[in-house]
């Protein structure tokens, strides 16, 4: 049995994966969604601990370990402190790097200067709407929007800390289409088999039949043919 530990983007929590859960248990899987924890003093590092003990916490040794767009640094560096336990990694747009970057150094500027402005003097950045998102049904958009919290701004710019242990784990890189960030790229220099689909960036939410399968695929070791 494939075990998932689903690990969701800025902004969000662990109920950003509701829609693709049931797809996975459905075919036996067993689904781990933690909700990272979003105080004004957390870092990068502090979610990547947070993951880690996620991963501890599953017996199964055949883990897919899943990041959504922010958490693609997340996942990255939790496979690094534990790269035996982990058997695929996923970047569902997913933003990742090599040791020492950050969100704010692979973000364009305009990226970066907005959430910096946008930050309170707490140190938490509000949510932009869910049309940045792509979420744009109203009744998916009324869903998102009661949900979505703010984010610590010291998980953008503090630097990632690889030791390249990360780089046994075997990985996929899905990315939507169209790009409204570097996705693919980023997920093809790391040498990962990249996955296109036509959708929104919070493809988890707006499709989840599709993210489902990659996944699924993913577990039985078939290479994803999606998009």
């Amino acid at each position: 049995m494939t075990t998932y530990v689903l690990v969701h983007g800025a902004w969000h929590g662990g109920w950003a994966w509701e829609r693709v859960t049931p797809l996975l248990t459905a075919t036996g899987a067993h689904v781990v969604a933690p909700d990272l924890t979003h105080d004004r003093d957390v870092g990068l590092a502090d979610h990547v601990a947070e993951v880690v003990a996620a991963v501890d916490a599953v017996a199964d040794p055949d883990l897919v370990l899943v990041g959504h767009s922010y958490a693609g640094l997340v996942v990255r560096a939790a496979a690094d402190r534990r790269p035996d336990r982990v058997a695929h990694l996923v970047l569902v747009d997913g933003w990742a790097g090599p040791d020492g970057s950050s969100l704010a150094d692979l973000a364009p500027d305009w990226f970066t200067e907005r959430v910096t402005a946008a930050a309170g003097p707490d140190g938490l950045v509000p949510p932009p709407p869910p049309a940045s998102y792509g979420v744009t049904d109203p009744g998916d958009a009324d869903w998102l929007g009661r949900r979505l919290r703010t984010h610590p701004l010291r998980t953008f710019t503090e630097p990632t800390r690889l030791t390249g242990a990360v780089d046994r784990v075997p990985g996929t890189g899905v990315h939507c289409l169209p790009e409204a960030f570097p996705f693919a790229r980023f997920a093809t220099d790391l040498g990962y088999r990249t996955v296109p689909l036509e959708a929104a960036h919070d493809v988890p939410l707006t499709d989840p039949r599709a993210v489902a399968d990659v996944l699924l695929a993913v577990g039985s070791r078939e290479a994803p043919t999606l998009g």
